[in-house]
Parts: structure tokens; C-alpha cells; sequence
């Protein structure tokens, strides 16, 4: 089996078809589940993937191998492609204040639960596209702090900070379905 990068390359050299056909292959239901998860609608799905896609093939000059993995920087596109898909609708930001940082183990558990899940991503896109991604990237992309850190260029303490003050509001939030 090839590489991400041999296939890259290919792309990008050969202008291999192939070779994309088999990214897109390998990656293309974990992208797809991961931005269905974050908007509810298996067409509105659908359609952030084949954006996710076309972006990253446009793009893949690029990309850069040693900052992430294909996958991560994939993820990233399609988080982007949710963001903005959000921002059409003329959504207010709401802020996150500096509280106790929240175990994320009991949320986890509930929040594979359809109505909690569709309730958990609109009050998350209320928040800024900034917060959204750091969760989505998170909860979706199944990233690590360190990951995600690398991937956003900050520090993984503030992705840390950030990240669990919104596991508590959302707690707060959804306290009824604990």
C-alpha cells in the first residue's frame, strides 16, 4: 500500500489520477462521518465532503508533511467548510469565560445520543468559529491536544483552557440530559 506522501507526490508530479482516487478512497467516510457529525444532514454532509475534497486537491501544493498528517490537514479543510457553511447563517459569537476545567468522560458517553448531539452542535456554532474547531477537531477528529495544538499553531495549554471551559458550559447547558 502507498504512502500519503507517494500518493502526494504522484499527484502532484504525474497528476495521477489514480493516486487521488485512492486518497480520496482512503479518507472519505472518516471525513464524511466526521462533518456528519457536525451538522446532523447526510446531504449537507455530503456536500461539505465533496468541498472538503476539492479544496484539498486544489490545494495540495500546499500542504506541508511535516507539520501534520494528510488526515489532519483533510480534517482541518472539512472543519472550515463547516464553519463557513455556519457563517451564512449570520450566527453571534458568544464568549467563553475563564472557569475549573471539566472532565470530558461523562459528556462523551451522552453525547452519541442523536437530539443531545443536534442540540450540542447548534449551541457549539453559537460559539466562535475558533472554539467550534478546537471541538470539532476534538469530539469528530478524535485529535489529541498536542495534535490539535500543532495543527492550529497554539499553545496546547490554551487549546486545553479553551477547550474544557466549553465542555463546562455545555454541561451547564444540557445539565437535563445527565
Amino acid at each position: 500500500m502507498l504512502t500519503d506522501k507517494r500518493l502526494i507526490h504522484d499527484i502532484l508530479k504525474k497528476g495521477a489520477n489514480q493516486a487521488a482516487d485512492e486518497l480520496i478512497r482512503r479518507y472519505y467516510d472518516d471525513l464524511y462521518f466526521y462533518l456528519y457529525r457536525q451538522v446532523g444532514n447526510k446531504n449537507d454532509a455530503l456536500d461539505l465532503t465533496q468541498d472538503a475534497f476539492i479544496a484539498a486537491l486544489n490545494g495540495l501544493s500546499s500542504y506541508d508533511v511535516h507539520k501534520s498528517s494528510f488526515r489532519t490537514w483533510l480534517f482541518r479543510i472539512g472543519t472550515y467548510k463547516v464553519i463557513d457553511a455556519r457563517r451564512k447563517q449570520k450566527i453571534t459569537w458568544l464568549e467563553l469565560e475563564d472557569d475549573e476545567w471539566v472532565d470530558e468522560k461523562d459528556l462523551d458517553e451522552s453525547l452519541y445520543q442523536k437530539e443531545l448531539l443536534t442540540a450540542v452542535n447548534h449551541y457549539v456554532a453559537s460559539f466562535r468559529p475558533e472554539i467550534q474547531e478546537i471541538f470539532q477537531l476534538r469530539v469528530y477528529g478524535k485529535l489529541s491536544f498536542p495534535e490539535i495544538a500543532s495543527l492550529l499553531i497554539q499553545n496546547e495549554e490554551r487549546i486545553k483552557a479553551q477547550y474544557y471551559r466549553l465542555i463546562k458550559k455545555i454541561r451547564e447547558e444540557f445539565r437535563e440530559y445527565e
